[in-house]
């Protein structure tokens, strides 16, 4: 990337629309789009405009009009990228687009390549590196919960989380860096005492940090849930229920499903990733129990797991029922479990309420007619803290930020350590720069990689 050239690209969805948004940024960003515009006003240039005003106009190529427009102008530093920026707004012709575009290439822009609007952003100091990566989230959010997220981030989240906290241990580390300086002489600028007590809540906060990221990713990407249970109990029904569409094949064979089936729905502003697994039963059948392993392993990935079991036929064998809950919990500890009982329509009230006996937690449900299926979507969202969410917390959603908050974490424990054992100053100073740059590295705050810059920024689209 010449970041000192003027860019050009389309900012809206490729495609036929009712209007387009062409952006331009850089230097000669308004000189090149006055070349091309003809304002309904005569003699009105874009050049003598303030910033942030709208103008109504034509293109030109050539003295032929290529379309009526709407002209934005945003001059340096009060703009999105810090330099001067032009968003024209044309019909949303394809043809259109690509005259425009054309013609500013033609007139000394190139094309931007993806994410370079944002970068240069990130790069004139308009937002720091975590923000920036917002970016792509906000467009990229699909439910309430990962926009929700998204937005905080970008208002920067962990950024105001970590800033204090940051600067307290620079001032710290700078005293540390002064008591080298004058090592011979045996002083402690660094009030020890303080020292700790920064350094356990930089840990506590980090800690916290990281335990977020577990259910951020998942609020972000969906949160997987594996349907499991023996042949025939109905999983593929209750896919298709929470789906209401055929998403999976019904029949009455059992072993239909052999491999995992997974879709997305969204239950009260949360995106759910839905698994409909093999049924789980012995079987000499070499590819139902390659399905069966899958399903285990879907089960092991999974945040939640719906036991789903045939309640026709659970009065008969309540204690195999019971040693397979057992197992769940053996095999998946610390899941969240949701026992299911399916048919529960060829049951007497008395015998479904001896199973409820039986199993406290069964919640009942006939998957075919979609009885009970609004019940369910309630519990699993009730199953999901979103606590964090509605105190608008700082959570972890960023794979980037989970790995340098980790190094950091170890990096600030084992000045801990060397606190408590006493050790020279300049050993553990050592690790203070460890933790500072690691935190640096969230926010951008460090020189980065350019190869770590492109591929954050590879990631978005072309126009942002």
């Amino acid at each position: 990337m010449i970041l000192q050239d003027t860019i050009v690209a389309l900012a809206t969805p490729s495609g036929v629309g009712a209007i387009s948004v062409i952006r331009l940024s850089g230097e000669q960003a308004i000189v090149i789009a006055d070349s091309c515009f003809k304002s309904v006003m005569k003699k009105k240039t874009l050049l003598a405009q303030a910033t942030h005003t709208i103008h109504l106009g034509h293109i030109v190529n050539e003295g032929n009009i290529v379309d009526e427009v709407l002209v934005s102008i945003f001059k340096n530093p009060r703009s999105y990228t810090g330099e001067n920026v032009v968003e024209i707004s044309c019909h949303g012709s394809v043809f259109i687009q690509q005259e425009i575009i054309q013609l500013f290439l033609n007139k000394g822009c190139r094309m931007a390549n993806n994410g370079e609007f944002t970068m240069r952003a990130f790069l004139n100091g308009k937002m720091d590196l975590s923000q920036a990566e917002a970016v792509a989230d906000v467009i990229a959010s699909n439910s309430a919960a990962s926009h929700q997220m998204a937005i905080q981030q970008m208002r920067g989240g962990i950024t105001n989380e970590l800033k204090e906290l940051r600067i307290q241990l620079l001032d710290f580390a700078a005293l540390i860096e002064l008591e080298l300086d004058f090592s011979g002489e045996d002083v402690e600028f660094a009030d020890r005492t303080k020292f700790k007590q920064l350094v356990a809540k930089i840990s506590f906060v980090l800690k916290r940090l990281i335990d977020s990221f577990a259910f951020g990713n998942a609020m972000k990407n969906g949160i997987p849930v594996a349907i499991i249970g023996e042949p025939n109990v109905g999983k593929s029904t209750l896919l298709n229920a929470l789906l209401n569409e055929e998403r999976a094949i019904v029949s009455e064979i059992a072993g239909t499903t052999r491999d995992a089936i997974e879709d997305e729905i969204i239950i009260d502003g949360v995106a759910f990733r839905f698994i409909d697994t093999a049924g789980i039963r012995k079987t000499e059948d070499v590819v139902e129990n390659i399905g069966i392993k899958i399903a285990y392993k879907k089960a092991a990935n999974a945040q939640l797991i719906l036991f789903l079991i045939d309640a026709s036929k659970a009065q008969k064998s309540i204690t195999a029922i019971q040693k397979q809950i057992d197992t769940i919990h053996t095999k998946f500890p610390n899941k969240r479990l949701l026992t299911i009982g399916n048919k529960v329509d060829k049951l007497s009230t008395t015998e479904l309420d001896n199973l409820k006996a039986e199993i406290p937690s069964l919640l009942p449900l006939i998957a075919k007619q979609k009885v009970g299926i609004d019940e369910l979507k309630h519990e699993l969202t009730s199953l999901v803290n979103t606590g964090a969410l509605s105190n608008n917390e700082t959570i972890v959603t960023n794979s980037r930020h989970f790995e340098a908050l980790s190094n950091a974490l170890e990096s600030i424990m084992e000045v801990q350590n060397g606190i408590d054992l006493g050790i020279t100053t300049d050993l553990f100073s050592i690790d203070i720069r460890e933790c500072l740059r690691y935190l640096g590295d969230i926010t951008g705050e460090y020189n980065l990689d350019k190869d770590i810059l492109g591929h954050i920024f590879g990631n978005f689209c072309i126009g942002k």
